[in-house]
């Protein structure tokens, strides 16, 4: 049971991520939450980087998380997800708004430990996002 527990509160995170509630992330991630992918240098460790990540997100690139699959054993749920959205505002790089539609896979890995997430580690389509922010340009050919 502790495994489907699991995956019910990293689906409702990202969830409330989607819905901008933010400040969820106090109830369902730890203080002392781990990244070891964070999205962007910079960020100060624990919730309060992620919040900061994820406020960054909302408003540059509002959009949505559809898990396509999701596995949990002991304490560890991994999740197959694609997250969407519109590239609205300023993004560090500084990348001013584009208005593309972005759409990035992932597969992310959370630790969870007394009912909140402490631990994440992810493997993000960084290449291709970039490449739709026209950041990076592939050779034609």
């Amino acid at each position: 049971m502790e495994s489907e527990d699991n995956k019910t509160l990293v689906r409702r995170f990202y969830a409330e991520i989607d819905a901008g509630n933010i400040d969820a992330m106090d109830d369902l991630v730890a203080e002392d939450y781990l990244d070891h992918n964070p999205p962007f240098p910079g960020l100060p460790a624990g919730r309060e980087g992620l919040k900061q990540a994820f406020r960054i997100f909302w408003t540059a690139t509002p959009g949505t998380h559809e898990i396509q699959d999701q596995v949990a054993e002991g304490d560890k749920v991994v999740t197959r997800l694609t997250a969407t959205g519109r590239h609205e505002g300023d993004l560090p790089g500084p990348l001013p708004p584009t208005g593309a539609e972005l759409r990035e896979t992932a597969v992310a890995i959370h630790r969870v430990q007394n009912g909140k997430i402490v631990e994440h580690w992810s493997d993000r389509d960084d290449l291709g996002l970039m490449q739709q922010l026209g950041v990076i340009q592939m050779p034609e050919g």
